[in-house]
């Protein structure tokens, strides 16, 4: 062939080549742009008053899935879930006071029942059951080994009742650097460490008060906690405590003022002549929660989603930043009224292009997000459609809120292709972005991490109004929303449209983002992802970090973690004290039942980074 043929020949495959670029151009559709006041009047719909917050169990949120539902629907979409457009599944949503509740008080075998909401007051993750006993006062009922202190040294409380101040120690915050409360404050601690001593019930105390503080029990409920501690658990005025010192012939004030002064324990058994008699009846209450599922068809079985979270506070519960307002409306406009908005209008953009794109789109509305994620931990045990041919996951929580052009995007390191393809689409906006790599943080996004699905997660940052009654719908910035839907929907459309989908990456180590944790804990690094869906008894691991304590122990996702070193572990509460009490270096070695059978394996944790 002469050099005039190669010549020749070259340039027409560089046209060929140049002419297939361009039909593949063409072949990527395009959507119309997004309406700021369609956006809008949606969040105000869903955050009407009438909606009630969108809260578990109540009839606004059956009314919110409802209106999502008639949208698909009017947008001839696809029915995507086990009943038409719906995934109905159950949730616990709290509890309540059964007509059984009592506390009885025997000083010098004078008997007299006390007034439940007047006297005393039952916690709600507390067990239902009854005991009656001695009586053992143990300080603030702290066991802190790096501080030095324990108030059950030299006591015997198994079997016994226990009374403990709220709070901690003011040593504590002197040694801490006066960085505030520590865990030791909490009441779910104080209750593990008296079950694990082997007590049977506690008894809260709130000591000294502050100036002009009225002793008043706090709200059934309005402690967050496990569905069971494990242990009877209420709390007493101190007006009733007063007369349990003075049988032992001392005062609640001067003891407690004792402890604060010499920074040491002062644990006592309180005589014979105190008995108590604690009987708690309390009912998990449950609701039926709806995920609102619709398909839009691809050429091909493959598929990407597009998803948000519909459901919020209600009015309030022990996950609200309000605590005085709990009892009022919780209208969750930017959460996630803002992501629900955004995930029905691209729902209304894409319906026009049926069989249009190579692969289809998921509309996913889900509810329970924020009892656990488990509405998105539902769908990907029960998938509606086949897991293996989702291709990628777009998860959009909190996206009407954003100021001053700043944009979050997490997961990027998880697919392969998204930073080039986000790098493009972002030209044609004015965002200043910060990307995350890592795909785990508190959104639904984190369900399909664990099943290996690459995801990316749009937020617009955290605010003074999260989980509070002022999250409102006339704080959305909903030209600056409708810019970045009209990004997420020029994402959508390339997924939807490249020749090949995103391989998924693992992503070892990252940064929080916007505000919100990475998938960070407490106390020493130990590498698991909790499955936040119900298990009887220990925790579930929805899936292991790479490289992590966890993972070179040979742990893995679907295990269920049941004793941590000498603590047995019914649950994330009991996970999170165990890891807070030991130390970085430690061998730890645990029980896990994989696949129904136990399996005990050493884990050596590591510095939290």
């Amino acid at each position: 062939m002469s050099k005039a043929n190669v010549s020749r020949s070259v340039r027409g495959v560089l046209a060929a080549i140049l002419s297939l670029s361009l039909l593949a151009s063409a072949a990527v559709p395009s959507i119309g742009a997004v309406d700021p006041a369609r956006y809008l009047n949606d969040i105000r719909t869903l955050a009407a008053p009438d909606m009630e917050g969108r809260g578990a169990g109540t009839k606004g949120l059956d009314k919110a899935s409802r209106y999502i539902e008639k949208r698909y629907k009017g947008l001839g979409l696809q029915p995507a879930g086990t009943n038409g457009y719906l995934q109905p599944f159950t949730v616990t949503t709290g509890a309540k006071l059964r007509s059984d509740n009592s506390l009885t008080q025997a000083i010098n075998a004078k008997k007299e029942g006390l007034l439940v909401n007047q006297d005393f007051e039952p916690m709600s993750f507390s067990s239902s059951g009854s005991f009656s006993g001695r009586v053992v006062f143990v300080g603030y009922g702290a066991s802190a080994d790096e501080f030095q202190y324990d108030d059950y040294a030299g006591v015997d409380v198994k079997d016994k009742i226990v009374v403990v101040l709220r709070y901690e120690p003011e040593i504590f915050g002197e040694k801490s650097g006066k960085q505030g409360l520590t865990q030791h404050s909490q009441l779910i601690t104080k209750a593990i460490n008296a079950r694990n001593h082997g007590a049977e019930a506690v008894v809260l105390v709130s000591g000294k008060l502050a100036d002009g503080e009225e002793d008043t029990l706090m709200r059934f409920g309005g402690v967050s906690g496990p569905q069971d501690v494990g242990i009877l658990l209420l709390q007493v005025k101190n007006r009733v405590a007063e007369g349990w010192f003075k049988s032992a012939g001392k005062s609640l004030t001067d003891v407690q003022q004792q402890i604060n002064h010499l920074g040491k324990p002062d644990s006592f058994m309180f005589p014979d002549a105190l008995q108590l008699s604690v009987k708690i009846d309390i009912e998990q209450t449950h609701a039926k929660v709806d995920n609102v599922l619709a398909y839009l068809p691809g050429k091909t079985d493959e598929y990407i989603i597009l998803g948000a979270h519909y459901d919020h506070l209600g009015r309030g519960d022990s996950n609200s930043l309000a605590p005085s307002q709990i009892g009022q409306i919780h209208p969750g406009a930017d959460d996630n009224a803002s992501g629900t908005a955004g995930v029905l209008e691209l729902a209304r953009l894409f319906a026009p292009m049926k069989g249009q794109l190579q692969r289809g789109i998921l509309f996913m509305s889900f509810s329970g997000e924020e009892l656990g994620l488990l509405g998105s931990a539902e769908w990907v045990k029960n998938p509606t459609r086949p897991l293996d041919k989702c291709v990628a996951m777009l998860n959009m929580d909190m996206i009407g809120r954003i100021k001053d052009n700043k944009v979050y995007i997490g997961g990027v390191g998880t697919g392969s292709t998204f930073k080039s393809i986000l790098e493009e689409a972002q030209k044609k906006t004015e965002f200043k972005i910060e990307y995350s790599a890592g795909g785990y943080s508190a959104s639904d996004h984190t369900s399909f991490v664990s099943k290996k699905i690459p995801v990316l997660f749009f937020f617009s940052g955290l605010h003074s109004d999260y989980h509070k009654p002022s999250d409102t719908w006339d704080k959305i910035n909903a030209p600056s929303a409708a810019q970045l839907l009209d990004l997420v929907g020029n994402v959508a459309v390339q997924l939807a449209s490249a020749p090949a989908p995103p391989t998924f990456i693992t992503v070892v180590e990252d940064k929080p983002m916007g505000g919100i944790s990475g998938g960070g804990g407490y106390g020493p690094y130990f590498g698991s992802i909790p499955d936040f869906g119900e298990v009887k008894d220990g925790v579930r691991f929805s899936d292991v970090r790479p490289g992590s304590p966890a993972a070179k122990a040979g742990l893995k996702a679907g295990d269920i973690l049941v004793q941590f070193g000498e603590q047995p572990i019914h649950n994330l509460y009991d996970f999170t004290d165990a890891l807070r009490r030991s130390k970085v270096g430690e061998v730890v070695e645990v029980k896990v039942l994989r696949d129904g059978k136990p399996m005990t394996v050493g884990v050596k944790l590591e510095q939290r980074k």
